[in-house]
């Protein structure tokens, strides 16, 4: 990232009034998360995107608990890093400002941001099988798997799972507030998972400015109005230093 590309970041950001922050796996990366991608990536023997699908879930719920609550514990250490409380800081400076994220470890709430769109929902909570109902689970290892809720029902993780829509609303959500938005920052995304690559484009579309913050290129770089190569812990605080 050069400076002047810093410095048009920031005007963009000044002039606006209404944000969109898209957030992916890399901003969560930075701060330990892993991220279980690749080929090679398992757990017990078993690769991670099966671990991770409805089909595990249907077939064996309390190993595809296992799975979750193996990452849960993993999670409970981490902390949000500088990218993410510089998004939750410039949450007041804005007439609007909205995090919408595909990650499920809660670590933009953590950080302090009061508005958040969970594309992929959160690892920490779980959701009735047969009710729907959302509960707040206590800190990993669970006492028992699979967690049940009131009267006895069984939980899953209020995740999406591979082989799974997004959760009603979310995406509608996300899109209507990116299709208003004047500026758009993409931070941390590779933008091959759809239909969530379609936000920075539906704010591209609506003549909002797009920042992409990453370390490397991705499919979205061609389409968007300002790439900045780097780590977003560093990039991110930067660009709301002379944001009033």
């Amino acid at each position: 990232m050069t400076e002047e590309q810093c410095r048009q970041a920031r005007r963009y950001l000044a002039q606006a009034k209404r944000v969109v922050a898209f957030t992916g796996a890399g901003i969560s990366a930075e701060s330990g998360v892993p991220t279980f991608r690749g080929s090679d990536a398992t757990w017990k023997g078993i690769p991670a995107a099966v671990a991770s699908s409805i089909g595990l879930l249907e077939q064996d719920l309390t190993t595809a608990w296992e799975w979750f609550d193996y990452r849960r514990t993993l999670l409970k250490a981490v902390s949000p890093n500088a990218a993410h409380i510089a998004l939750a800081q410039a949450e007041k400076r804005f007439a609007e400002f909205l995090v919408v994220t595909q990650n499920v470890d809660g670590l933009h709430q953590k950080a302090g941001s009061a508005r958040v769109v969970e594309l992929h929902g959160n690892i920490w909570r779980g959701r009735g099988l047969r009710s729907g109902r959302r509960y707040d689970l206590p800190a990993a290892p669970l006492p028992a798997l699979p967690p049940r809720g009131d009267g006895d029902e069984p939980l899953r993780p209020d995740v999406v799972l591979f082989g799974e829509m997004l959760p009603a609303g979310a995406f509608e959500e996300a899109e209507i507030a990116a299709a208003r938005c004047d500026a758009c920052l993409v931070i941390g995304t590779s933008g091959v998972v759809y239909p969530a690559a379609l936000i920075p484009l539906a704010a591209r579309d609506a003549g909002a400015a797009v920042i992409e913050i990453n370390p490397e290129a991705t499919d979205l770089t061609p389409h968007l109005t300002l790439s900045l190569r780097g780590r977003a812990g560093d990039i991110v605080p930067r660009l709301f230093e002379d944001v009033a």
